[in-house]
């Protein structure tokens, strides 16, 4: 009942910032992502890019870490250790997937294809957890997948997406491996303080990057200044602050309103691609991402029920 009722408390204190504006600032981080990978994709390779945005995020991470949870690190088993390598995997599968597809297809497709993620945590749920599938799920993943169909279409052909096909399943794969990532955060997050979490989750996400650069001979070094500076943009802003915000949120807001809220981050990448990249969405790309998004809702309202 202590636990609880603490959880209650520091819930209803009053925070020194309004969560929702907190929220919103996570979600406006987190749509530059993209925006940043396209500036440094000019010259670094995507694996590479992934690399530093979470080589660098655990760099500045783990001072904090070892100082404020160096009891909770060594404390940790080594079925712990194996559960986050594997969350580190699959979370480097996102990036390098996610971030490959910016090269192939348009900023708006790609991430509303990647923000399909909650409806994937769904299904994987029910089915590892002999869970029903419900009509509700089935009908928001069937919204979903002609969502996604209707982007390919419509970017066939389109100067801002070369190979659509290509881009717009490497972006769906980055949604299914993401959804691993955030499976065993479940698991592993109910007795494990965040910065540690995640500062060993992004650093073995890091070294799987830093391998599969070096087995493809990506480049890591020699960029241009210019190149430097939006890699480290990309670790400060979408990965530490967007992410940081999510969660100082969800000890504000509830879970389910902050699930329902980072979907308006497909909406914020359109609006940074077309102020700084000139992208312009079709109609028929913005009434497939509605169906994207609604299909995501539809789910997301069911696990609340």
């Amino acid at each position: 009942m202590a636990v609880t009722r603490n959880h209650d408390d520091r819930r209803n204190s009053r925070p020194a910032l309004p969560p929702r504006l907190v929220l919103a600032a996570g979600i406006m981080a987190v749509s530059s992502g993209s925006i940043f990978v396209r500036f440094a994709q000019s010259e670094a390779s995507s694996l590479a890019i992934a690399a530093y945005r979470l080589g660098l995020a655990t760099l500045i991470l783990l001072p904090l870490a070892w100082m404020r949870h160096r009891r909770e690190l060594e404390a940790l088993k080594p079925a712990d250790w194996g559960w986050m390598v594997a969350s580190g995997l699959f979370l480097a599968i996102h990036f390098a997937t996610w971030i490959t597809s910016l090269e192939h297809t348009s900023v708006a497709s790609s991430v509303v294809l990647v923000s399909t993620s909650p409806l994937w945590v769904a299904l994987a749920a029910r089915i590892f957890l002999d869970e029903p599938l419900t009509p509700s799920l089935l009908a928001g993943l069937a919204l979903a997948l002609g969502g996604s169909m209707v982007i390919s279409f419509a970017e066939s052909g389109s100067t801002q997406a070369p190979r659509p096909l290509l881009g717009n399943a490497l972006a769906l794969a980055g949604a299914v491996a993401v959804s691993g990532y955030w499976l065993i955060g479940r698991r592993l997050r109910s007795r494990m303080s965040l910065i540690p979490y995640v500062t060993l989750v992004y650093g073995s996400a890091a070294l799987f990057l830093l391998l599969a650069s070096v087995f493809f001979h990506q480049p890591l070094a020699g960029y241009k200044p210019a190149t430097c500076g939006w890699l480290l943009l990309l670790a400060l802003v979408p990965q530490l602050l967007g992410h940081s915000a999510f969660n100082w949120s969800l000890a504000h807001l509830s879970a389910a309103y902050v699930a329902i809220a980072t979907l308006g981050e497909p909406i914020g990448a359109a609006v940074l691609a077309f102020l700084f990249l000139g992208e312009t969405p079709s109609i028929l790309k913005i009434a497939a991402a509605a169906l994207i998004l609604g299909g995501i809702l539809l789910a997301l309202r069911r696990d609340r029920a």
